[in-house]
């Protein structure tokens, strides 16, 4: 759908490009947003000790529901789909709930995927709510102001460190902690810090990418890649629904995603108000309801897909501003793009055989920035006067920390909320949250959300 201005002329943001030149922009984003796109099911599917190939299978489901959840997000149909540049992936915040609800043993006891099962008739559930409630879409932002955005940014940052550190010590291997797995980390690490600090452009922007690249050319230097048994995946194939079985549905797991989703909206929002400035398309608040019945769809097909939670990818909004280009199409390619790397087990199975030392150090840079971008949100806070947002942000992150250093300390609550009380990003959400609205009360109107024409 192309849209005209009031002068005839095409709008930037609806302009299709040149064919090569947009195949080269589209692949640059999905350069930048390759490594994020994967890390998600890599970390889930180690943390629940799947097989190499259950956790290919996880990467090849996320790589195509990723591509079509941009498509929806970018191209658009009917009220689903902001239709800006926005490129769409598995947000962090889903991973310390999943392996929570997935590693339950009150689960586990009907079954060794029971846990899978209950994740991903949550993860459905609570697309379907987001689908349902898109139309409040400007008042439930009201619920994130930057005192609740900045400290759910650090506790997800604070949470996902561990498995960084896990990883780079070489995961949960007989040899773990062993010089080889150190050096490799923080080589990869290395590397990323220099292109982020020397490199211009483009370059800057794949540094994590070069990273991880560099490192695995290391560990094949080294002979610790094991690409056995990729070969006979085929080169392309076909994910179906429900790979781990039809989906059940418990009100606490339900719950706990219904939470996780709707701290996507905090980035997907902020994303799209960011993205509407730089394109000259501010969003309305009808955009804004557009937006959210998107991800709510987007996340439905993940759950029956095999796959989680959709949101917008900050990664690729500095690409728009460093490129300048406004076009919707191009982001829209790269879905395509996504997609067919997702049709091939062959791509994925690569994938999955990353050293987990080399997205260690990649996880050292991706998890420790997104502390800091937390704490840049929260420079926009009042601290001067106003001592409530001190207890704020102090007791969420409080929350958030006991599940991280101590998942047992509410062990005596009920089984069916240990999902909640162990996951650390939950715990802080939640604390956040009520801590806001008990201490500050409800935001008025977000600014940077245009209003409708009369």
């Amino acid at each position: 759908m192309t849209v005209y201005s009031d002068s005839g002329a095409v709008h930037e943001v609806d302009r299709m490009l040149p064919p090569a030149r947009m195949g080269a922009l589209a692949l640059q984003h999905v350069l930048v947003m390759y490594s994020g796109a994967i890390a998600v099911p890599f970390i889930i599917g180690g943390a629940l000790n799947l097989t190499h190939e259950q956790i290919a299978y996880l990467i090849q489901a996320d790589l195509i529901t990723c591509g079509i959840a941009t498509l929806i997000q970018t191209v658009g149909f009917w009220r689903f789909g902001v239709r800006l540049p926005l490129m769409q992936g598995l947000t962090f915040a889903t991973i310390s709930p999943v392996i929570a609800i997935a590693s339950d043993p009150a689960l586990l006891a009907n079954g060794s995927t029971a846990g899978l099962q209950a994740v991903y008739g949550a993860v459905i559930a609570s697309g379907i709510v987001a689908i349902a409630v898109a139309p409040l879409g400007r008042y439930i932002v009201r619920l994130f102001p930057p005192v609740v955005v900045g400290s759910v940014l650090a506790v997800i940052g604070l949470s996902l460190l561990p498995v960084a550190v896990q990883y780079a010590a070489g995961g949960v291997v007989d040899d773990a902690g062993a010089p080889k797995y150190v050096a490799i980390a923080f080589t990869v690490l290395a590397i990323i810090v220099a292109l982020n600090v020397f490199g211009r452009g483009f370059i800057r922007n794949v540094a994590i990418f070069i990273g991880i690249l560099v490192g695995i050319i290391i560990c094949g230097m080294l002979g610790m890649l094991d690409f056995r048994g990729i070969g006979d995946t085929g080169l392309v194939k076909v994910v179906t629904p429900f790979h781990f079985g039809a989906p059940t549905f418990y009100l606490v797991p339900i719950l706990s995603m219904v939470l996780v989703i709707a701290i996507t909206w905090v980035e997907s929002v902020g994303d799209a108000i960011v993205v509407g400035d730089m394109v000259g398309r501010k969003p309305t608040a009808r955009n804004i309801s557009d937006l959210i019945r998107a991800d709510g769809l987007s996340t439905v097909i993940g759950g029956a897909m095999n796959s989680f939670q959709y949101t917008a990818f900050s990664e690729n909004v500095a690409l728009i501003s460093i490129t300048g280009v406004r076009s919707r199409w191009v982001v829209a390619l790269a879905g395509v793009f996504l997609i067919v790397l997702g049709l091939s087990p062959f791509l994925a199975g690569i994938a999955a055989a990353i050293p987990k030392a080399v997205v260690g150090g990649a996880g050292f840079m991706m998890f420790g920035t997104l502390v800091v971008v937390g704490i840049k949100t929260l420079r926009r806070v009042d601290f001067d006067s106003d001592f409530r947002n001190f207890i704020v942000i102090g007791l969420s992150i409080a929350m958030a920390m006991v599940a991280i250093v101590k998942p047992e300390f509410f062990s005596f609550m009920p089984n069916w909320s240990q999902a909640v009380f162990k996951s650390p990003v939950i715990m802080g959400a939640m604390a956040a949250i009520f801590l806001n609205l008990v201490l500050n009360g409800l935001q008025a109107e977000n600014e940077g959300i245009e209003k409708e024409p009369e």
